[in-house]
């Protein structure tokens, strides 16, 4: 997840400079044929599972092996042989805890990709800061959340090692995650200057990554066997309110005449969501 959010920094940082020199289509050709160039990497790389990589040394395969014997067990587990059938959708929709993620899904892609695709012309329109400017602003708080990614990862499995339980450091990590951007969001309203801007605004993306030891793992606790159909169910919602939280921010701005009204929308979104997540969210398997 961190090389995920490095490659915006890298997008947001190149972008401006790459339509400079090539104009607009540029960077959809230079990011299309990276693709393309990764991809030979990819397949030539990948292996079916850890001991089967013929670059992995006998002591990280023992470390990887010693610290998923849970889950390698579930995942051996006998199931059902399939029949071509649906998933049960039905039943894992009659589940709370499958709303909390969908719920926390939809909540996190809003706030990212609204910040990620407005935030250059937040700081053009608010500060006259041109965009290739805007650029480096924008592109900071991304660089952060792939720094915090880690801390978050490091931190929930700390506690869990600790004898905190997995619902209860879901429940911390998810609130972190949407808090502290609520917060942010808040204060990025009253910001008097982009530099003062720019530490808010790090600060509401930053601590996002909390989320990936929320929500994002959560699915594959709940519902192991389903984890794959639970992440494109959720992940649909995400798209969806991406979506209509990016397009629909311009209309929002043009009706209030402002950013901060959207802004303070958006904050108030977070904390509803904290709540449904706090209180109907689990660690436990229900499936």
């Amino acid at each position: 997840m961190s090389g995920f959010h490095l490659g915006s920094v890298i997008g947001l940082i190149t972008s401006p400079i790459i339509m400079a020199q090539t104009g607009v289509f540029g960077p959809f050709v230079i990011f299309g044929i990276s693709g393309f160039l990764w991809l030979l990497v990819w397949v030539t790389a990948i292996s079916r599972s850890p001991q089967y990589h013929s670059q992995i040394s006998k002591s990280e395969l023992s470390y990887i092996l010693k610290g998923n014997e849970n889950s390698m067990n579930i995942g051996t587990e006998k199931m059902p042989k399939s029949s071509g059938r649906l998933p049960p959708f039905g039943l894992l929709l009659s589940k709370l805890p499958t709303w909390t993620i969908i719920v926390a899904n939809a909540m996190n892609n809003w706030g990212y990709f609204i910040i990620l695709s407005w935030m250059p012309i937040y700081f053009k329109t608010i500060y006259g800061v041109n965009l290739k400017q805007a650029a480096w602003f924008s592109a900071i708080p991304w660089a952060m959340m792939a720094a915090l990614g880690y801390v978050a990862g490091a931190f929930s499995d700390n506690l869990i090692q600790s004898g905190f339980t997995v619902t209860f450091v879901r429940k911390l990590m998810q609130s972190i995650g949407f808090l502290v951007p609520a917060v942010a969001l808040i204060g990025l309203n009253s910001a008097k200057n982009p530099s003062i801007a720019s530490a808010w605004l790090t600060a509401a993306v930053g601590f996002t990554a909390f989320s990936q030891a929320g929500f994002l793992v959560n699915l594959q606790e709940i519902a192991p066997q389903y984890s794959g159909v639970l992440h494109g169910m959720s992940n649909t919602a995400g798209t969806l309110a991406a979506i209509i939280g990016t397009v629909g921010t311009g209309y929002f701005v043009e009706w209030m005449g402002s950013f901060q009204g959207f802004l303070t929308f958006t904050a108030v979104l977070y904390f509803i969501c904290t709540i449904f997540w706090d209180l109907c969210a689990t660690g436990e398997r229900i499936i």
